[in-house]
């Protein structure tokens, strides 16, 4: 068999259909819109991507730094920001240490696949972000999920693990499910893993900067505290990156021998300085929070008085529009981007089969009448399509 055979993908049929007729909802691009665009797909949670002072210090590391490391942080390309960040977000999550990776993604990737060893089992959650299940696929031990948020079958997975005699288990949890929109059950998933001794890594990117005492996540929030807390800079810190944090043995271990972290260049110098300075403002800038939650609510209530399916009321920034049939769903997409609001147009795999929706997230920056521009446009392109 044609090693190239499997790109004769019937789905790739479908996406250049889409795009044959304007209804490509991906790889869109957005070098610039129109100012009265609504922009209701991004994960610029805080408003600080275009903050002056996250900008001022990306510019001023730019140039005393250079454009980039052009080298791995083991190698030549820490720098005194690394460090600086390192330390702010180790106060910020409260452990003792703490390490900055160039992307969310090798967090995950990195950290699941080196702590899990050939006797120890990664368990996750059915609804995890690709990262978490490609870092638990990569661990050379055994990769198990448990139902979405369910202690029951969380419990029931570690029973028949410890039951076959095997080694240790790191349980992998969100704070925030990224499709969705709903809060983990980290505090009694962390009860359960304490009783039955797995360790817990809880990824905050979606709820970092949006939820708990000073923005420090899902976790903060329930009053725990998880072995490991992973966090990104490509959502509410307004950069690129990731990080883990933890206690200093582990992470001094991540540090010699985490691949994904040893075999990577470094983060730009700009990447890290404008998301050391975001997490400052994140910290101090209580309104921010308050704000993205309030356009959050207003999104939901608006969305569900003109009959969508929205579900729960939104803990953070997140409000999913379940469609459930993927061109209706993009058909929608671009009905709204031509009355001026931009979602997110998510279909399988990022989605059930049965579930397309249009993710959509606010930013605390809009205010009540942008959010009511937007719900104007969702009932005008509706009934563009019925």
């Amino acid at each position: 068999m044609d090693l190239f055979a499997k790109c004769q993908n019937p789905r790739l049929e479908e996406y250049r259909a889409a795009q044959s007729m304007g209804l490509m909802p991906f790889f869109f691009e957005l070098d610039a819109w129109p100012g009265d665009l609504v922009m209701l797909g991004s994960n610029n949670y805080l408003g600080l991507a275009h903050d002056p002072r996250v900008r001022k210090a990306a510019a001023e590391a730019l140039e005393t730094f250079g454009t980039g490391c052009t080298g791995s942080r083991l190698m030549n390309g820490t720098l005194s920001l690394h460090r600086q960040l390192e330390e702010e977000l180790a106060d910020w999550m409260g452990t003792e240490s703490c390490l900055v990776f160039t992307t969310g993604y090798s967090v995950n990737l990195g950290t699941i696949s080196t702590l899990v060893g050939p006797r120890d089992l990664a368990l996750v959650d059915a609804a995890s972000h690709a990262s978490v299940v490609d870092g638990a696929r990569l661990c050379p031990g055994r990769m198990r999920s448990f139902g979405h948020n369910s202690v029951p079958s969380l419990r029931r997975r570690l029973r028949a693990w410890a039951d076959q005699g095997g080694g240790g288990a790191l349980v992998v949890v969100e704070g925030v499910y990224s499709m969705e929109g709903d809060l983990g059950a980290v505090e009694p998933i962390v009860g359960a893993c304490r009783e039955m001794g797995a360790r817990v890594l809880v990824d905050e990117a979606h709820s970092l900067g949006v939820i708990g005492p000073k923005g420090a996540g899902t976790a903060a929030q329930a009053g725990v505290r998880p072995d490991l807390v992973m966090g990104t800079f490509s959502k509410s810190l307004a950069s690129c990156g990731g990080f883990l944090a933890g206690p200093h043995d582990v992470i001094e271990y991540m540090r010699i021998a985490c691949r994904s972290f040893l075999f990577t260049a470094s983060g730009v110098p700009a990447a890290v300085a404008a998301a050391l300075c975001a997490t400052r403002i994140a910290r101090d800038e209580e309104w921010r929070r308050e704000a993205v939650c309030d356009r959050a609510r207003q999104l939901h209530r608006g969305l569900a008085d003109l009959g969508f399916q929205v579900g729960e009321p939104p803990p953070a920034a997140i409000v999913p529009v379940v469609i459930g049939d993927d061109w209706r769903a993009a058909l929608l997409w671009r009905a709204l981007l031509e009355e001026g609001v931009y979602t997110n147009c998510c279909v399988a795999p990022a989605v059930s089969k049965s579930g397309a929706l249009l993710r959509c997230s606010v930013e605390a920056t809009q205010d009540e009448a942008d959010i009511d521009r937007a719900l104007l446009a969702f009932e005008v392109a509706r009934s563009k399509l019925d």
